[in-house]
């Protein structure tokens, strides 16, 4: 498995995800409300893809253990 491919993807996606936020966070026709509502599956997303990729390189550290035994 390309670990690294998988990190670099999903860095992208979150990079792209913090351009959404920074859109949002300027965004003067937004009020407060208005703002949490956009941000909350923006951050919601991001926290995802973070564990996804946690538990990616988990997978992949016990799997190459077990072929080590």
């Amino acid at each position: 498995m390309d670990i690294a491919f998988i990190e670099k993807k999903i860095k992208e996606i979150t990079s792209e995800l913090e351009k959404e936020v920074m859109q949002v966070l300027m965004d003067d026709s937004l009020d407060k409300k208005q703002t949490n509502l956009h941000m909350k599956p923006l951050t919601s997303t991001k926290k995802i893809l973070e564990n996804a990729l946690d538990s990616i390189k988990m997978v992949n550290k016990l799997g190459k253990e077990e072929l080590e035994k």
